[in-house]
């Protein structure tokens, strides 16, 4: 097992007199900004919970303030159920270029399945706002008794790697093995979101395993393309673990760059530039023509679709590629929501009324093995309106990048 930088963190008063001040309703938005969403994952320890923090920038680490924990017993909790700070986290910080790493341990006494952990730095009511990283608690993250990591131990702090790239399976506790399941990529983008159900595709009510590996925990290891169930011991919850080819989660291939265009072209668009001598060169064309011929337009509509497209993949990539979920098909044509308010199983994006695109998109959960934080989009008629105007900002190269 690697070594980590431990922090002993001793939870003292709890139920104290001096509670966060909790806003009125929070808003969750800056967790769909990568540049100040922070990153968490968890291990189990024994009798303890190992939290690992990713900061975007080792700047959002304020010198002189403590990292502060509470418990809620959900997103819009009034309430906190306890609350304690990590002393000098920025002396504790491992640098990784601009981002830093963070890690330490609370008691698994103190923790239940569904609560939800805020951590932030900085005054003590950031912690009860939605700036502060938030995590509903799942059986995954108070049973798995392994992370991902680099090549050289560092934690990955993300469940996807691309084919063929190093990484290991760092599990607590020796001579222990893993399991790897193996399960067919998907590739079925989201429906719009005024799909009706007899528009939406059929899912499979349960995926078949092509192959399934033993691993020793420890070794290095890379995969081919596919969907992962990882499992070290057997009375723990699976982890997924989803590999794609190329250099996800950024496009490169010609095909990787047609096939989000299904949001904003029709099926003989996308065929004609499938079959196009030399696809690539038939995408840049396409953004041209929608940019008018203006070349320097047509960059910038390239750089914010594709670099939506990178930033879907980081943050809702799951049981498939980001952008090809509910949330992701938002983020790509919409862009990041604009408000965020989450309560027990739903989230809410707020986009205000500009250029016509402004509208409320509602999400209701729906985990799974390979996806515990999956949400779905609740499909309605009167989207339809709002969503045929934002893609006409994209087809008429209108649209900008919003808060960039």
């Amino acid at each position: 097992m690697k070594p980590f930088y431990y922090l002993v963190l001793m939870l003292l008063g709890l139920g104290s007199s001096l509670p966060l001040a909790a806003a009125p309703r929070r808003d969750f938005a800056a967790q769909y900004r990568p540049d100040r969403r922070i990153v968490v994952d968890t291990r189990r320890e024994g009798d303890s919970v190992r939290l690992y923090l990713r900061f975007p920038s080792a700047r959002l680490l304020r010198r002189g303030f403590p990292l502060h924990v509470a418990l809620w017993n959900d997103y819009d909790a009034k309430r906190v159920l306890w609350q304690d700070t990590v002393r000098h986290a920025a002396r504790r910080l491992r640098r990784e270029g601009e981002a830093a790493t963070l890690d330490f341990c609370l008691p698994l006494t103190r923790l239940r399945v569904g609560q939800v952990l805020s951590l932030a730095t900085g005054p003590a009511d950031e912690a009860a706002s939605g700036e502060a990283a938030w995590v509903r608690l799942t059986p995954e993250h108070l049973s798995r008794s392994f992370i991902l990591t680099d090549s050289v131990g560092q934690p990955l702090l993300r469940h996807y790697v691309r084919a063929g790239e190093p990484f290991m399976i760092d599990s607590y506790g020796a001579d222990l093995s893993v399991q790897a399941y193996r399960y067919p990529l998907s590739s079925l983008a989201a429906a719009p979101p005024m799909a009706g159900p007899g528009a939406l595709p059929a899912q499979p009510r349960k995926l078949s395993a092509q192959d399934s590996v033993r691993y020793r925990a420890g070794s290095l290891l890379r995969f081919q393309a596919g969907l992962y169930l990882l499992r070290v011991r057997e009375q723990e919850p699976r982890s997924g673990l989803l590999v794609e080819d190329n250099t996800f989660p950024a496009l490169t291939s010609a095909d990787e760059l047609i096939a989000p265009l299904i949001y904003l072209t029709t099926s003989a668009e996308r065929k004609k530039l499938f079959d196009a001598p030399d696809p690539k060169k038939a995408v840049d064309q396409f953004w041209l023509t929608v940019a008018g011929n203006n070349q320097p337009i047509a960059r910038q509509l390239i750089r914010t679709y594709y670099g939506r497209v990178q930033e879907a993949n980081q943050l809702f990539s799951a049981h498939k590629a980001g952008w090809l979920s509910d949330r992701g098909m938002l983020y790509l044509v919409l862009g990041p929501p604009e408000t965020v308010y989450r309560e027990a199983g739903e989230e809410r994006w707020l986009y205000r009324a500009d250029q016509g695109m402004g509208g409320t998109f509602v999400f209701r959960a729906k985990p799974s093995t390979f996806a515990p934080d999956n949400y779905e989009l609740v499909r309605r008629p009167e989207y339809e309106q709002l969503w045929y105007a934002a893609v006409e900002q994209w087809r008429k190269g209108r649209t900008a990048r919003p808060g960039r």
